[in-house]
Order: C-alpha cells, then sequence, then structure tokens
C-alpha cells in the first residue's frame, strides 16, 4: 500500500477498456491504493449476457442496459464514500448511461497494444470472454473523449506498474 496521500475526494472510479486490458486484475489493487471498496462490473451480469458472451456471441445494446444500470445503481450508492467498479463501458452511449447513476464517476480507460491484450486474454483460466470477441471489443471501442472526466493508461508493464501509473494520473486530474 502507497503511503502517499489520499486523493481528495472520494470518487467512483469506473475502470473500462475492451476484455483482456486487466479490469479485474486492476480495480482490486487501485481500490486498495485509493483506500475504497471494489465490485467486480461481471458480477453485475445477468446469467443470460453470461451464457450469450461464454457461446461466443457478443451482447447488443438491450443485453447491456440493465447491467451498466445495475453497475450505475452501486456506483451511485457509493457517491461521496468512493469505490471502484469495472465495466468495458466501450461506447461514450454506455459512459452515458453510467454517468445518469452516478454523475460524478471518473473514468480509467486501459489501453494497450491488441497483441498483448490477446496474449493475456489466452493466458487467463476460467472467464467466460473467448478472444473470439476481442475484434468486436475493438471495433465497438469509443475512446474517452475531452469532456468526459477520466484518463487512459496504458497496460505495458506489471500489474504494480499499471495500477501505479494509474493512480498518478487520477491524482492529476483531481488536483
Amino acid at each position: 500500500m502507497s503511503t502517499a496521500p489520499r486523493m481528495s475526494t472520494p470518487h467512483v472510479v469506473v475502470v473500462m477498456g475492451v476484455a483482456g486490458t486487466g479490469k479485474t486484475t486492476i480495480g482490486p489493487l487501485l481500490a486498495a491504493e485509493l483506500g475504497v471498496p471494489y465490485a467486480e462490473g461481471d458480477d453485475f451480469h445477468p446469467p443470460a449476457n453470461i451464457a450469450k458472451m461464454s457461446a461466443g456471441t457478443p451482447l447488443d445494446d438491450d443485453d447491456r442496459w440493465p447491467w451498466l444500470d445495475a453497475i450505475g445503481a452501486w456506483a451511485h450508492g457509493q457517491a461521496g464514500l468512493g469505490g471502484v467498479v469495472s465495466s468495458s463501458a466501450l461506447k461514450r452511449v454506455y459512459r452515458d448511461r453510467l454517468r445518469d447513476g452516478a454523475p460524478d464517476a471518473l473514468f480509467l480507460h486501459l489501453t494497450g497494444d491488441r497483441a498483448l491484450i490477446e496474449e493475456r486474454m489466452a493466458d487467463r483460466k476460467g472467464h467466460f470472454m473467448p478472444t473470439a470477441l476481442l475484434d468486436s471489443q475493438f471495433a465497438t471501442l469509443q475512446p474517452l473523449q475531452a469532456d468526459e472526466a477520466g484518463v487512459s493508461v496504458d497496460v505495458s508493464g506489471t500489474p504494480t506498474e499499471i495500477t501505479q501509473r494509474a493512480v498518478a494520473a487520477l491524482r492529476r486530474l483531481d488536483s
């Protein structure tokens, strides 16, 4: 755990990015560094979504709305307390939907080279998202725009290095 000062306001940070960027790895590490709770975005998916993705079928927007609303409700409940939650949040409209529930949420976009991300996806065990869906994830991705509160951090390096870059970027955003 870092001895650096905490962020001045306890924000809810949504760790976003395509599958395989490390949201589930970096999210808990970031939460520990910030001293706030972590929620795994995949846990908010209804069983039908997980079955669809496990079968190699991308979700459509109708599948995503209830999932995004559930994440937004959790984030709203953490307003003023802080928290970290993972969500692919690939499209601007998805991030807008999350902000409907949690207007002060910040986004941490984990970015990286497609080959590195595919390699990491291939190495992970027990996850329902197959590497076959990576192309659809990149095709859907709309990076953070200038008017969105958030930062982008490259996922090369170790989880500790990525987390430290994320904390530094969020602190700069907060100042």
